[in-house]
């Protein structure tokens, strides 16, 4: 298991907290060079997911959906890249990266309690 892997396994048994997300996005903060507030990582954002989207298809077309160690390093860096946007523009918005987790955590809780994961719409 590699340490990307171990990190992984580490965050999903609650080993990190809310506010490692907080953590991170104040790091992120400091890397921040551009001028158009909300608008620049908004943009980011939806080009680095379709980077991570794009890795993942050449994955499904080009190895039969076969995902190696280096495939998966590269779609973390993307995710990565995902995550410094959501942190810049939660930035830009005066959220924290800690309160929107932790009302997704809720709402898809909520959710799951109801019986209402799947399907469409925001307010189910």
């Amino acid at each position: 298991m590699n340490s990307l892997e171990k990190d992984a396994k580490n965050f999903m048994q609650g080993k990190y907290s809310m506010s490692d997300f907080n953590s991170y996005q104040r790091s992120a903060a400091t890397t921040a060079i551009y001028t158009d507030k909300v608008v620049y990582p908004a943009l980011g954002l939806v080009g680095e997911a379709g980077e991570v989207a794009n890795k993942v298809k050449k994955v499904l077309r080009d190895k039969d959906g076969v995902f190696t160690s280096e495939d998966r390093d590269a779609i973390a860096k993307e995710i990565g890249d995902v995550l410094w946007y959501c942190a810049a523009l939660a930035t830009d918005l005066e959220l924290t990266l800690g309160y929107i987790a932790s009302q997704n955590e809720l709402k898809l809780s909520k959710r799951k309690a109801n019986g209402t994961i799947g399907g469409s719409g925001d307010n189910r």
